[in-house]
């Protein structure tokens, strides 16, 4: 199943200082373990505002959370998950029944 989640840095909570090079690389470093293991199947950066959109392979909603819960900036409290969408596929791609 898939899922496709968009979060957002909050900048307007934490200075900019408060994203220490520390901080990202340990974000850097749980993003590639988590595309490693089939679990982060694509990633964005936001255009619009600070953050990501992220496209999830997982078994369900609960181990697209836990994934999102290991990442650093999250446990840091510095990012909140404005949306978090469950996807099926087309229907127009199917043969006509």
């Amino acid at each position: 199943m898939q899922f496709l989640t968009i979060s957002r840095r909050l900048t307007d909570v934490f200075p900019p200082e408060a994203f220490t090079p520390a901080l990202l690389a340990g974000e850097s470093q749980r993003v590639k373990e988590l595309y490693a293991a089939g679990l982060l199947r694509q990633l964005w950066k936001r255009g619009d505002a600070a953050g990501a959109a992220i496209l999830w392979e997982a078994s369900g909603a609960d181990e697209v959370q836990a994934a999102l819960d290991s990442l650093p900036i999250k446990q840091a409290g510095m990012m909140e998950i404005v949306a978090f969408v469950p996807l099926q596929p087309y229907p127009g791609f199917c043969p006509a029944q």
